[in-house]
């Protein structure tokens, strides 16, 4: 297939490209490798994807804004892309409380730019796009079903992402677009993003400084190892039977102790960590779990990464390139 992948050299664009290439895909990136966090982060992810097994033949990059809209339609026509697994975004839901117009402009005009882009290519890709967890807001019933309402965000970040599956709706109602959101859970592994909390843990823990655990560490979240979570994409990618418009939780179906985390890492790291306690944050929740029951049922997804696997891997990449190349 022909495969437009936004948000290629984030985190998880990054690991997507490389599985679709290595499965033979034509694959085109596209970002625009803004500052958010480590340029030179993205740039090193970016290295090793066109420099890896099948880029030279199969690999085409746009260094574009998925909001530059004529630059967008350039690539659409370029590629022509078969499928498009939209991933650009503005992340984070602590810096949607102190910086909101970031969201305003990625999350809703960049993805009304895609889902445009998509609406007038000549051939209509199927459109996959990155929704959150963070869309179940004050939700308390464990675990997050795709049945549950999810009408009361707690960040304007989980706000775009709602937004977006609406959007996504409306185009496949007027449009005859095919859509799947997929409500990812705590992402983590290797090649991670720096404003997230294994990571600050780790660069905390090395640096003999205390972590900030908030809810005074009464928190629990569905980690989810990247390979699980690529794996869940590429089935959405390749699947035969989704309805029009689709949404599924991307999860590991496991809801983990924050303490238990930092255990493991700590372990992994050699070192034994300062913990300082602090109340819960705005705009986060106490506990995220993911039912993949809908997921596995149409494409037989299965997390097979427990923390207890996931977690010293992230720890090697850390050791081995994060701890050396820190800005």
């Amino acid at each position: 297939m022909r495969i437009l992948v936004t948000g290629s050299a984030g985190f998880i664009g990054f690991h997507l490209a490389g599985r679709l290439l290595r499965d033979g895909h034509d694959v085109a990136g596209l970002d625009n490798f803004n500052d958010y966090y480590s340029v030179r982060l993205k740039r090193d992810r970016h290295a090793l994807l066109a420099d890896g097994p099948g880029a030279s033949e199969r690999f085409r990059f746009y260094e574009a804004d998925i909001c530059d809209r004529p630059a967008l339609q350039r690539a659409f026509a370029e590629v022509q892309p078969e499928c498009v697994v939209h991933l650009a975004a503005q992340p984070g839901v602590r810096y949607s409380i102190t910086h909101p117009y970031a969201y305003q402009t990625c999350n809703l005009e960049g993805f009304l730019s895609v889902l445009e882009s998509c609406r007038h290519a000549a051939r209509k890709p199927r459109l996959v796009y990155a929704s959150s967890s963070s869309v179940y807001g004050g939700n308390t019933v464990l675990p997050f079903s795709e049945e549950q309402a999810v009408d009361h965000p707690v960040s304007l970040y989980a706000a775009t992402k709602k937004a977006n599956e609406l959007m996504a709706h409306v185009y496949t109602h007027l449009y005859g677009l095919q859509t799947v959101g997929l409500r990812f859970f705590t992402v983590y592994g290797p090649w991670y993003r720096p404003d997230m909390a294994m990571y600050l843990f780790a660069d905390a823990m090395t640096k003999g400084r205390a972590i900030q655990v908030f809810n005074h560490g009464e928190m629990r979240r569905d980690f989810t190892y990247v390979d699980d979570i690529v794996d869940g994409i590429v089935r959405c990618v390749r699947a035969e039977t989704f309805a029009p418009y689709e949404i599924f939780n991307i999860g590991n179906n496991r809801s983990e102790r924050l303490m238990d985390m930092i255990g493991l890492l700590a372990a992994e790291l050699g070192v034994t960590p300062a913990l300082e306690f602090l109340p819960m944050q705005d705009g986060d929740v106490p506990a995220t779990w993911a039912n993949i029951d809908k997921l596995r049922a149409q494409t037989g997804y299965e997390p097979t990464t427990p923390i207890t696997v996931g977690v010293p891997k992230f720890a090697a990449w850390f050791r081995e390139y994060a701890a050396k190349n820190r800005e």
